[in-house]
């Protein structure tokens, strides 16, 4: 039997402790005529075998048969003749929590209908209160095995991440309109958490969305295509900057493109190879769904293409970057297989992809 504990308290509870057991490992042998002493802001619930029985709201408690209904009937008479007991109590800070962080560890990988992937990442802050400590105590310690504020408030940031990412699943076309849709999307993401965290005993109070920023690989795709929007006409851009070109090293003597050919000849050459640039440059910033309907069906494909791929390769195959080939494989939608550090591709997982 352990030791019998006489005075049932968490004196030292912290404002930033969510829960507190008692004791602190193993099960507390108790007795009738023990005192429970819940200070404000505090409920205790007593806990045996995998489910929460009784509760003591704020105040100095004696333990009998009257106020522990359900214990009662858990009752053992042991040598000494005092009735005695087994359980855990743990504490419940009933204060509302502030300013509690939730972020992405990892970028999350979405569809975009202008850069075909987006990866972002995101962050805020929310505030919570338990509301039904009995409840709490069910879901948190007996079906998650969590007791500690560090465990818990991991256990509800995962919650948080899990919701948000079905939110921005759902609504997101492309990350150009996030900051205009940044209001509604918190707004549906503090739904969906609400009833996640109501089927815990909390009540969510307030939740905020801090910042949704792309990753670097993305935010390079949105850069580029910011520069290539701010060109205008990408032919004649192309075009002019090739005659350019050509016409610099035409006038430079010591240049080999002045040997053999007139500057007219250079200038001619310049123009067809800028018709050829600008037309490859101008597919490019086509939308991500204009060039799937453009490409090649596998069976179609060019010659020389190699039955199993680099993340290099595959990239080149469907014309985007590797950093999208990457997301691709990190959201399951393209088989790999990864072999060290290295991944590599089947052509057919590629054309398989395409076809889904």
């Amino acid at each position: 039997m352990p030791n019998i504990i006489d005075v049932v308290q968490a004196p030292n509870m912290g404002a930033n402790d969510m829960v507190m057991r008692i004791p602190e490992n193993g099960a507390g042998a108790f007795k009738l005529g023990s005192q429970v002493i819940v200070r404000e802001s505090q409920t205790a619930i007593f806990y045996r075998d995998g489910k929460s029985l009784d509760s003591f709201p704020a105040g100095r408690h004696t333990i009998t048969t009257a106020n522990l209904p359900v214990l009662s009937d858990l009752l053992k008479l042991v040598t000494g003749g005092d009735n005695m007991f087994t359980a855990e109590v743990y504490f419940v800070n009933m204060r509302e929590f502030t300013d509690l962080k939730w972020g992405t560890p990892q970028p999350i990988s979405l569809r975009d209908s202008e850069l075909g992937f987006a990866r972002i990442r995101g962050f805020g802050q929310y505030t919570m209160q338990v509301s039904e400590p009995k409840r709490f105590v069910d879901q948190i310690v007996g079906t998650q095995g969590l007791y500690q504020t560090t465990q818990i408030e991991d256990y509800l940031r995962n919650v948080v991440i899990s919701k948000m990412t079905d939110v921005l699943g759902e609504n997101m076309t492309t990350i150009f309109d996030l900051p205009k849709l940044m209001e509604e999307m918190g707004a549906a993401i503090k739904a969906k958490c609400t009833d996640a965290f109501s089927a815990m005993g909390i009540t969510l109070k307030q939740f905020l969305i801090v910042s949704l920023t792309p990753t670097d690989e993305t935010a390079k795709a949105i850069d580029e295509r910011a520069s290539m929007g701010a060109i205008g006409d990408m032919n004649a851009y192309m075009k002019y900057k090739a005659a350019q070109a050509m016409g610099t090293a035409a006038a430079n003597p010591g240049s080999g493109a002045s040997e053999g050919v007139g500057l007219g000849a250079g200038l001619g050459m310049g123009m067809g190879m800028a018709g050829m640039i600008a037309n490859t440059m101008a597919s490019a910033t086509q939308p991500a769904q204009q060039q799937a309907a453009a490409a090649p069906q596998p069976a179609a494909a060019a010659a020389g293409v190699p039955d199993v791929m680099t993340l290099e390769e595959a990239a080149a195959y469907l014309k985007v970057t590797p950093a999208d080939i990457q997301a691709a494989i990190d959201a399951g939608e393209l088989k790999a297989k990864k072999i060290g550090s290295s991944y590599r591709i089947a052509k057919d997982s590629i054309d398989a992809y395409l076809s889904a």
